[in-house]
């Protein structure tokens, strides 16, 4: 018999593959995003990446020339290549960005909404 595992998640995340940069301590370096959410994300980190959690970390993740989404995160789990972060700080423009890539990618704007109102009312 197999146990149901229960979903804590409160924010929807979207598959989104992409190159990014992920900078700390003054050193930066590429990763591949997996999946973002208004709250964190999920990265494949290059081979032999060591962090401590809880450290800060910048995420860059250019969406064109003229388009991209800043976050600082908090490492909050490490599995063999892959990292889940928390968004600790986002500014306007990203946050403006990073919503509408979510939007567009759920398909639906009350998905959006409720996520909005989960972030909004996070503790």
């Amino acid at each position: 018999m197999t146990e149901k595992r229960e979903e804590k998640r409160r924010f929807n995340r979207i598959l989104y593959s992409a190159t990014a940069e992920l900078s700390s301590g003054g050193k930066t370096e590429s990763c591949q995003v997996i999946d973002l959410s208004l709250k964190g994300c999920l990265l494949k980190l290059p081979k032999g990446w060591s962090s401590k959690e809880s450290k800060h970390h910048t995420l860059l993740v250019n969406l064109s020339d003229e388009c991209e989404i800043e976050m600082e995160l908090v490492l909050t789990y490490l599995n063999d290549d892959q990292g889940g972060f928390y968004c600790d700080q986002i500014g306007l423009e990203s946050i403006s960005q990073l919503k509408r890539l979510i939007e567009l990618n759920l398909g639906d704007s009350q998905l959006l909404e409720r996520d909005l109102d989960a972030l909004a009312h996070a503790s």
